[in-house]
């Protein structure tokens, strides 16, 4: 007996510090129901409402009714009319439509000859995912004409796969590794970085020199950026070499779009370090937010698949943007040019984390 009272006495004492300690006690609540929600609401494996793009040089009742078949699928959302195939292949580079369809001017002629392909489907391969869905659809019966039917084992569409046309997951999974990885390990250093100091008792000296605290958080920043920036080298060095993932696009832009995501989550991790009380709840933190970029960024699941508000959370992530900045320059040879839309995001993401964090650590130091 005298031992199980021994037992109950540490284990009240280990309740006690639990419940001391809100932010365990919030993970421990709160990790599993985020859990929950994201995997029953959130993530969904079909791919639906890509955004299409559509050049009807037609223009007849005939392609109308090829355009509301696609739609009908509910895998394409076809509601960006396009004028050209050159502005079709633009919008694709960009990464504003995942799927462009040309539909020619004598579509009706070719279907009435059986000269079949006759519709050209252009898709972006960088997410073998939208790749793999939309050649799914693309056998489905269509409705023409009355009495018209399709020759045996002839499809009115022609698919085009852009970036990866042997659609391999490992091209397709690289680029967003690079993301992942450094999205893990740049908020755990930085997140640790002030909490191991304070734990030391060493911030207190660094707050008695002349420096400023700007200059403290970028001090603290700089040697993470180029570790940072060896491991995004080392990356990649080894998905070209491994595993043959292309280098289409400006390397310095690639480099370029790295550098922003690191700071981006270098950020994130110095403002759990100002909320953390000791290193364990750093780690809890960055787990916290690693959780959530990982599921809705799009790595691994279909972004597209997602309900509206999850895709409003997701463009909150720094995971999102820079997959769709890695994957583009990587496997469409997109320039920053094309996808400066991305990467403002990451620009303005580290500016507003950052000024938290200088605000929270002013007040610390007050």
């Amino acid at each position: 007996m005298s031992m199980i009272r021994r037992i109950l006495a540490v284990t009240r004492k280990e309740l006690y510090q639990l419940r001391r300690d809100r932010l365990t006690f919030g993970m421990i609540v709160g990790i599993p129901l985020i859990q929950l929600l994201l995997f029953g609401y959130a993530i969904n494996t079909d791919v639906r409402n890509l955004e299409t793009g559509i050049v009807d040089e037609a223009g007849t009742e005939r392609s109308r009714r090829v355009i509301d078949a696609l739609a009908a699928s509910q895998v394409l959302a076809p509601h960006v009319s396009v004028e050209s195939v050159s502005a079709l292949e633009d919008l694709l580079y960009r990464g504003k439509i995942d799927v462009g369809v040309f539909i020619p001017a004598d579509l009706g002629r070719r279907v009435l000859r059986g000269d079949l392909p006759a519709v050209q489907v252009i898709v972006d391969g960088s997410d073998t995912a939208v790749a793999q869905a939309v050649s799914g659809i693309l056998d489905i019966p269509l409705p023409l004409d009355p009495g018209i039917a399709l020759p045996k084992r002839a499809s009115l569409f022609a698919l085009h796969i852009l970036s990866n046309p042997e659609k391999r997951s490992a091209v397709s999974i690289v680029p967003g590794l690079l993301g992942v990885i450094l999205t893990m390990t740049m908020a755990l250093y930085t997140s640790i970085a002030l909490v191991r100091e304070r734990e030391r008792g060493t911030l207190e000296l660094l707050i008695t020199t002349p420096i400023r605290p700007i200059e403290l958080i970028f001090a603290k920043i700089l040697p993470y950026v180029m570790i940072g920036l060896i491991q995004f080298s080392l990356i990649l060095f080894l998905g070209y070499t491994l595993f043959d993932v292309p280098i289409r696009g400006p390397l310095l832009h690639l480099y370029l779009a790295g550098f922003a995501f690191i700071c981006a989550n270098l950020a994130v991790g110095l403002l759990f370090s100002t909320i953390a009380k000791n290193q364990l709840q750093s780690v809890q933190l960055t787990f916290f937010f690693f959780l959530p970029s990982i599921l809705l960024s799009g790595f691994m699941f279909p972004f597209a698949g997602m309900p509206r508000w999850a895709q409003v959370i997701a463009e909150g992530l720094p995971l999102t943007h820079f997959n769709r900045l890695s994957r583009g320059i990587l496997l469409r040879g997109s320039t920053l040019e094309h996808l400066a839309h991305e990467l403002v995001p990451l620009g303005i993401f580290f500016g507003v984390v950052l000024l938290i964090v200088l605000l929270r650590f002013r007040k610390r130091l007050d």
